[in-house]
């Protein structure tokens, strides 16, 4: 039998990188959550902001960007600074779904812009506890899209 030794900040490091790496960790095919509500929501706040509907797009921001963003005109101050190719897309397709432990999903969102240059968005989704799915967060950057 193995017999492991380890002071109690070993013992509290050791768990904690084994918690990281669980949570970090994609949920299995059974665990996979419909994605349709996620898509869904990103496509309602895109064609929000296609419709320069400010308070629509607003409406699918996560709680903790509303903390960030307390106004919808500080929102899209920061979405037309930082993020004009979701701001104005002349297309986009859904790519790769990523469920991750909790009520959390990555969503890959290929976009084209007004100059028809390639962006790759990973918008991060959570689901309320109403069961609506609103954005948590987006990375964004350009991105060679394949041409049809």
């Amino acid at each position: 039998m193995w017999e492991v030794n380890m002071d109690n900040a070993a013992s509290r490091r050791m768990f904690l990188m084994a918690a990281a790496c669980l949570l970090a960790t994609p949920l299995s095919a059974q665990e996979t959550p419909d994605m349709t509500g996620a898509q869904s929501a990103i496509k309602g706040q895109l064609e929000a902001f296609l419709a320069d509907d400010a308070k629509g797009a607003y409406a699918y921001a996560a709680p903790n960007i509303k903390r960030l963003f307390p106004t919808v005109e500080r929102f899209m101050s920061m979405v037309e600074q930082g993020y004009q190719p979701v701001r104005r897309p002349s297309s986009y397709s859904f790519g790769q779904s990523i469920p991750m432990a909790g009520d959390t999903v990555l969503q890959e969102v290929l976009l084209v812009d007004g100059d028809g240059k390639g962006w790759k968005a990973i918008y991060r989704m959570q689901r309320q506890p109403d069961g609506t799915w609103k954005i948590a967060g987006v990375s964004l950057k350009a991105a060679d899209l394949p041409t049809a």
